[in-house]
């Protein structure tokens, strides 16, 4: 990273942060000390290379057990980490000892949890009461903006506990930042929004209801960077970071459509009605029905860009942030031809 980016990336430091200092190779880690929680879980990894990237001091709260005998597929990355400078920390979200110890050792806490864990976070709020020394916390969302969703069961519950626990940060005073990265391109875009499928299809595609609501797919590590960029950022302070690129906010009908223009193929398109989305999620089980329940919200109620974002309650990241290039649903759609 060039030191004009990296002077870029300081503009919008907050006063309020200690400066930190450490020489890794050539660079130098400056600026907030991060804690990852969750680093090596699937957006996780992300957000801990972004965090490298930046040169900030980057932690990861890690489980004796992952670091000592970690899974085949993690052990190259925690190498990776090792490699890149990044501070292990010993403990457990289940350990509350561990974890004041750890976040008393930074100035950012950013949880990045999966959905199991997610109820949990409140042990995360605790510890960070009683460190007393955060001056962001970012937790585990990295979805819809669960305020404006008007999602049916069972995923209405899940969004209603998701909004329970910004409730439960907002009155403890920690100053936060909530992230609304909408549709993981490394998931939706790659299966082009198809259950299961591991590759965009070629021949059929399964389309919720009309095909015309508007969708937003965002890179994982576009993801991370404007994490990243937010978490010393004023703007963002006790705010919604949006990420909605307009080149990344895309119908079904034109996805397929764009889709079939890169491969040179017309693929069939089976439309699903709304009523017929709501009979296939009562009479499927768990875990599907919560599956078809969250694509209903997305894809038929259009939760992702059915309303505006107001300055009182949050910032656009692309609009804060336009010396990033984000890749474009076009661009994320050339890997898979």
């Amino acid at each position: 990273m060039d030191e004009k980016f990296i002077s870029e990336n300081r503009k919008h430091v907050c006063l309020a942060f200690p400066k930190h200092e450490k020489i890794l190779g050539n660079a130098k880690q400056t600026g907030p000390k991060i804690l990852i929680i969750g680093g090596t879980g699937y957006i996780g990894k992300f957000i801990v290379e972004a965090s490298i990237k930046a040169n900030h001091h980057t932690f990861i709260l890690i489980r004796e057990s992952t670091l000592s005998n970690p899974e085949p597929h993690k052990s190259t990355l925690i190498q990776s980490f090792k490699n890149s400078g990044v501070t292990f920390i010993k403990g457990d979200l289940y350990d509350h000892e561990s974890l004041v110890n750890a976040i008393k050792q930074v100035d950012v806490v950013i949880s990045t949890v999966g959905f199991p864990q997610l109820n949990d976070q409140d042990k995360i709020v605790t510890a960070i009461k009683e460190a007393g020394n955060v001056k962001r916390f970012i937790p585990s969302e990295f979805g819809m903006d669960v305020d404006r969703v008007h999602a049916v069961e069972p995923a209405k519950s899940m969004f209603e506990h998701k909004a329970q626990f910004r409730r439960l940060v907002e009155a403890t005073g920690i100053p936060y930042t909530f992230i609304s990265s909408n549709c993981f391109g490394g998931i939706f875009i790659k299966s082009l929004s198809q259950m299961d499928a591991t590759a965009p299809p070629r021949d059929k595609v399964v389309i919720l209801g009309d095909g015309n609501t508007k969708v937003v797919y965002n890179k994982e590590e576009d993801i991370a960077n404007y994490t990243i960029k937010a978490v010393d950022d004023p703007r963002t302070l006790n705010k919604i970071l949006y990420i909605k690129p307009p080149l990344n906010t895309i119908s079904m009908n034109d996805l397929v459509s764009l889709w079939e223009i890169k491969i040179g193929q017309t693929l069939e398109r089976i439309y699903v009605p709304e009523d017929q989305v709501l009979k296939n999620i009562q009479e499927a089980s768990a875990p599907l029905n919560g599956r078809l329940a969250t694509g209903h919200s997305v894809f038929v109620k259009g939760d992702q860009t059915n309303f505006e974002i107001e300055p009182s309650f949050g910032v656009e990241a692309s609009e804060l942030y336009p010396d990033v290039k984000y890749l474009t649903v076009d661009e994320m759609l050339d890997e898979y031809v």
